[in-house]
């Protein structure tokens, strides 16, 4: 790649920017990858309850960044969204850290507070963030000196880079926070991320001088814009006018192009060709909308897979033997650190060795296309699944023949479920991320973003409504208990996550059919 692509990518502010949400990840993760321990042992919550209210939370988490979307590129702007919720996000940690502190005097009701404070910060901060970062690249994205090719290696670039800060932050978050929680106290291990938070936001703010700022056009708002469509959206939703059109329909409409053609750039051509108060790119920005919604909508159990090592991989590790010798003790949630590992290691090799050997077969510049990169993530996701499923059949065997305890069987059993996840994770995330990032307009490309966040939100929902319908459906058929008990001699865990690899598999069906209804360009591009 040329060195005029490199500079322009990892130029000082998106240098920094990348390193500002790296840090955000190690306080999150830092948090969010140990928190159904903290449920369980220090507020006495079930193991199920405790793992609803987990992917409720994040559920809403992930979903907030959709109404924040809509503000930044709306009403305010990327950075005044990114000031106003990095002090929401740390009001949030000052809460759960006194919460930790004075547990003792402090009704559990109260503990949501902090937590869905967090939330809505990090709804705020996350979408514009990246959002923002990307924006660093437009001046040089936007100069026809660049060829188009170039530019979405850039872009590329970028995504690859921004993944590689937030997993470098997360596997730090994991890994170093949960083992102190477990061994110093959790006053310390909420207060360590908190503190580690307030310096990044005043890295980012002595950064002002040196960032680009997006021009908006006072011409349309984007509000009326934003909302036109969303109305649209409805619409069309309520008189199931939702539609697909295949390669052989009427060639005057625009079919969903990848990558070198993005619809963002149809939303360009027509605001220069039409007076900009007409409607007709919100029709178009609709319709681009509306064509990502059954992609979206496929993706939903990946993000219901995704949502297993913080929350049953975890209490799997708790029911295990997880001593190494006689005296050092692993924390369960420490190893979510070896799927953000893969992530590191196998994110360098994605771009050294995968994309030239794929070129040798497909003949495309990229290796393969971003929906390709998307359904083996997909795929990968579903061995996960079969492979939890195995392990924990393993354990319960033990626990079967055994005086009821599973120290037989070593945490390390866990591994391969865990690095299977993050081999998917290279994939199917980042895949989803530039998918998403580039099929919508130029001045919604925070919405964008908040798309790509927003089918993990969903997916947590969905997560909790399973886990609340498998727990009530299996109980009534295993006599008071079901997949999900407190006992680990009665629990199947196993059965839940075959459960989960036969819908991935269904989902993946799905996405593989749809697929055929979005174009890739041609390698010169169009």
């Amino acid at each position: 790649m040329d060195s005029e692509v490199k500079s322009a990518a990892l130029s000082k502010p998106c240098v920094l920017i990348i390193v500002v949400a790296g840090v955000e990840r190690f306080v999150y993760k830092g948090i969010a990858s140990n928190i159904v321990t903290f449920l369980t042992d220090v507020v006495k919550m079930s193991t199920s309850s405790a793992a609803k209210i987990v992917s409720t939370w994040n559920g809403v988490t992930s979903m907030l960044p959709l109404a924040s979307a809509i503000l930044a590129d709306s009403f305010w702007d990327r950075y005044s969204t990114i000031t106003v919720s990095s002090l929401l996000y740390i009001a949030g940690l000052v809460g759960l850290t006194s919460w930790a502190v004075l547990h003792s005097w402090m009704p559990s009701s109260l503990l949501f507070l902090p937590l869905y404070l967090i939330s809505v910060g990090q709804g705020g901060y996350n979408p514009s963030l990246q959002a923002f970062g990307a924006d660093q690249l437009l001046i040089e994205d936007d100069m026809e000196s660049l060829p188009a090719e170039q530019k979405n290696q850039m872009k590329s670039l970028f995504f690859q880079w921004w993944y590689f800060g937030i997993c470098s932050g997360s596997l730090l978050g994991n890994s170093i926070m949960s083992y102190i929680q477990d061994t110093f106290g959790w006053g310390l291990g909420f207060a360590i991320p908190c503190g580690v938070m307030i310096l990044s936001v005043v890295a980012f703010c002595c950064g002002t001088p040196l960032y680009m700022y997006m021009e908006r056009n006072t011409g349309n708002k984007p509000s009326d814009s934003i909302f036109r469509v969303l109305k649209e959206i409805v619409t069309h939703v309520i008189t199931r006018k939702v539609r697909l059109q295949t390669r052989d329909d009427d060639p005057d409409i625009s079919e969903l192009e990848l990558e070198e053609k993005a619809l963002k750039d149809e939303f360009t051509d027509h605001r220069e060709a039409e007076d900009g108060h007409d409607t007709a790119p919100d029709v178009s920005v609709t319709k681009a909308i509306l064509r990502l919604l059954p992609i979206w909508t496929t993706l939903l159990i990946f993000a219901v897979i995704f949502q297993q090592p913080m929350t049953f991989f975890t209490e799997q590790g708790i029911l295990i033997n997880h001593k190494v010798g006689s005296t050092f003790v692993i924390p369960p949630a420490m190893l979510q650190s070896s799927t953000t590992m893969s992530v590191i290691l196998l994110m360098p090799l994605y771009d050294k060795i995968f994309i030239p050997l794929m070129r040798m077969f497909t003949r495309e510049e990229k290796g393969i296309t971003v929906l390709q990169r998307i359904g083996i993530g997909m795929v990968l996701s579903v061995v996960a699944m079969v492979t939890a499923s195995i392990v924990e059949s393993k354990r319960l065997h033990f626990v079967s023949e055994g005086d009821g305890t599973t120290h037989q069987l070593s945490i390390f059993w866990l591994l391969p479920q865990y690095i299977l996840l993050g081999v998917a994770d290279v994939f199917t995330v980042v895949g989803m991320q530039e998918f998403f990032y580039t099929q919508v307009p130029n001045t919604m490309r925070t919405i964008g973003i908040a798309l790509y966040v927003s089918v993990f939100g969903f997916g947590n929902f969905l997560g909790a409504f399973l886990i609340e319908v498998l727990k009530t459906t299996t109980a009534r058929m295993g006599e008071g208990h079901g997949w999900f008990s407190d006992d680990p001699r009665q629990e199947h865990l196993d059965k839940y996550y075959w459960f989960l690899a036969f819908v991935g598999t269904v989902s993946f069906v799905f996405f593989t059919y749809l697929c055929k209804y979005y174009n890739e360009p041609e390698a010169h591009g169009r």
